[in-house]
């Protein structure tokens, strides 16, 4: 029996499912009660700054643990293989990096200003409107993107858990049914991707995890947020850990695993001519193929067809098995669907490791081209650097760490962090290589093999109520980072531009009606643009985290630590380490075959690491060149009195 035929069991997954999600807007219920009596701005957004160690260090790892942990992480595991233990390492001292150089002086200067947002901060640390807006702006644009993707990961998650559930499958009927009748029709043409049919299963997933997020987001705010990523974080590691001894049993051990690996060749995309035996059928995606030579090619369908009615001809996208090993286990385990292939039209080769066995567990080298494997020796410093300077420059975190209790509170989250991460990847690489082994065909569609694979592993057990909590994992981390990317976004709009620019003295009551507004038009945006989403989420995740840091990293850290700091320095660095970010991309974009995942590589770095030169370079040259701030400033944030409510 495959995977994609596999039923999560009488509903048991489902309601599993269902237990947690309530548990998640009661936990907003509660918070909602918990702004009561207390300033709005504060506790909506900031949760009245007390947050303890617990709480502190576990929404700090659930909004780092995002999508891209869960669906885009897995994916590049199962695309690249062990080698991606080596991309994701320094992950581990991100906590150190991005608490520990900043997080203390943050929760400061923020306590001295009154500040509730990061460009707050920015404003009234320099006095100036324009660079808090321009924070803002660059903010707004980043977010667009993340909130994007994360809002698909939901969704794919969500359908995977679905899609077995007969009223889902119902429903999903009736949409399709619907969008066969109007195909000439504007929605269903804006709902129409360039690179298949609609999937109506995953619109109606959409709507579902869109509606969910931003209703407990909007209605409890940080609090709700904070309470949630405490029960998300414990879900997820939860999770990672019962996945693990599943995987590896299941597969035979890790050895065993890695050999299999050593053996493997990436699939190839391909176009079959099929011809059906039964006339008006039509080919589901996921099905499998076999050719009648010796010996025998196999195929699986990544898109559903519909069969030519005179001829009963059929053309059908698929990728073709490449590997003995898999060939061999496919043969043995799966049922082919009826129909003769007449003929076979192989398209180009995959970019990396076609046709190479140990693809899967190859690392970098000095002699390893762009063009020959996944992570060349310069790609592999920068992302080293990447993870741990992006999670510093990013205002979702900073805004975590205006939030914290105190300094004890602030050393004991560094060690709670670092040792969740250790908890969280390092499985992670395991189970998706093991993936790889018992789950082969899922390369078009990689984003969706975590929550499969839950499925799998927990039918295989006998205990399929488990892929419920299973399946919650990845989509605690997602529903983690989408509440606050959410509130980062509606507190610099509420905030940034209407309370410090438009209306200075507007009352609480319409702070509070704008907050609630904004929350809910954002979400609405984010969740109409990932109505056609990008094929690779973990992609787009790394530009939008990559871009931030080049744009922030510099200016916050000179920001806090540099007397000499001023305006003109700050903003030069913030403009150019965007600029020199995104002329990576663009100066990709003149070569064939781009995408985010392929800028330009200067040197063979990263373009997080060439945004990062131009920016110190800038704010160094312009705040030399330009007077610094009055005296009555730099006394402010740089005196030695502490803020009263800050215990060191």
């Amino acid at each position: 029996m495959t995977y994609s035929l596999l039923a999560v069991g009488s509903n048991a997954a489902l309601v599993t499912f269902l237990l947690y999600t309530l548990a998640v807007f009661a936990l907003a219920w509660l918070a909602n009660k918990a702004l009561a009596g207390k300033s709005f701005m504060s506790e909506y957004f900031l949760g009245s700054r007390n947050l303890g160690v617990w709480a502190f260090a576990l929404t700090f790892a659930a909004t780092s643990a995002s999508g891209g942990t869960f669906t885009g992480f897995p994916a590049k595991i199962y695309t690249h293989g062990w080698v991606l233990a080596l991309w994701i390492a320094s992950y581990m001292v991100v906590p150190i990096c991005t608490m520990g150089l900043i997080g203390k002086r943050v929760n400061q200067m923020a306590r001295r200003a009154g500040a509730i947002t990061v460009p707050d901060l920015l404003r009234d640390r320099f006095g100036s409107r324009a660079f808090g807006l321009l924070a803002t702006v660059l903010i707004v644009y980043f977010m667009a993107f993340n909130l994007s993707v994360q809002f698909k990961s939901g969704s794919v998650i969500l359908q995977t858990l679905l899609r077995d559930v007969p009223v889902f499958q119902d429903m999903t009927a009736a949409l399709t049914a619907f969008g066969n009748n109007h195909a000439d029709s504007w929605l269903v043409k804006q709902l129409t991707p360039q690179h298949g049919p609609v999937d109506w299963g995953y619109q109606l997933c959409l709507i579902l995890f869109g509606v969910a997020v931003i209703a407990y987001t909007t209605y409890g705010g940080f609090r709700a947020v904070v309470w949630t990523d405490v029960m998300q974080g414990i879900v997820m590691v939860a999770g990672v850990l019962i996945m693990l001894p599943l995987a590896l049993s299941q597969v035979g051990g890790l050895g065993k695993a890695t050999r299999e690996l050593a053996q493997m060749t990436p699939p190839q995309n391909a176009t079959l001519q099929l011809q059906l035996s039964e006339m008006g059928g039509s080919v589901p995606k996921e099905a499998w193929f076999q050719s009648a030579d010796e010996p025998s090619r196999i195929f699986w369908s990544t898109h559903d067809a519909i069969a030519d009615t005179s001829s009963n001809l059929v053309e059908v996208r698929c990728m073709e098995v490449t590997s003995p090993n898999e060939l061999v286990r496919i043969r043995e385990s799966h049922e082919f669907f009826p129909a003769t292939i007449q003929n076979v039209e192989l398209a180009a080769a995959p970019k990396f490791g076609a046709n190479e066995p140990g693809h899967y567990v190859t690392a970098p080298g000095p002699s390893q081209s762009s063009e020959s494997g996944f992570l060349p020796f310069g790609i592999a410093i920068s992302f080293f650097f990447m993870w741990a300077l992006s999670g510093t420059g990013q205002p979702q975190y900073m805004v975590r760490l205006m939030a914290f209790k105190n300094s004890q509170t602030l050393r004991r989250a560094i060690l709670t962090v670092t040792f969740y991460f250790g908890l969280i990847y390092f499985p992670l690489v395991i189970i998706f290589c093991c993936a790889r082994v018992l789950m082969p065909g899922l390369d078009h569609e990689a984003d969706s093999v975590m929550p499969r694979m839950a499925v799998l592993l927990t039918t295989n057990a006998g205990h399929s109520w488990l892929a419920g909590l299973l399946v919650a994992a990845p989509f605690a981390a997602v529903m983690s980072t989408v509440d606050s990317f959410l509130l980062v976004v509606s507190s610099s709009l509420v905030r940034d531009v209407w309370q410090r620019n438009i209306d200075p003295d507007a009352s609480e009551k319409t702070v509070k009606r704008l907050s609630y507004w904004t929350t809910v038009v954002v979400g609405g945006i984010a969740l109409i643009g990932a109505v056609n989403p990008p094929q690779f989420l973990q992609d787009i995740i790394v530009y939008v985290g990559s871009g931030l840091a080049a744009c922030f990293l510099i200016p916050v850290v000179v920001t806090l630590y540099w007397p000499r700091a001023n305006t003109a320095g700050c903003i030069a660095g913030m403009l150019g380490g965007f600029f020199a970010h995104l002329s990576m991309h663009i100066w990709g974009m003149l070569t064939p075959g781009y995408s985010f995942a392929k800028p330009y590589e200067l040197f063979g770095l990263s373009p997080v690491l060439i945004g990062l030169t131009g920016s110190l370079v800038a704010t160094l040259a312009v705040t030399l060149m330009t007077r610094p701030l009055p005296d009555d400033i730099i006394r402010k944030y740089f005196g030695k009195d502490e803020p009263a409510t800050q215990t060191t």
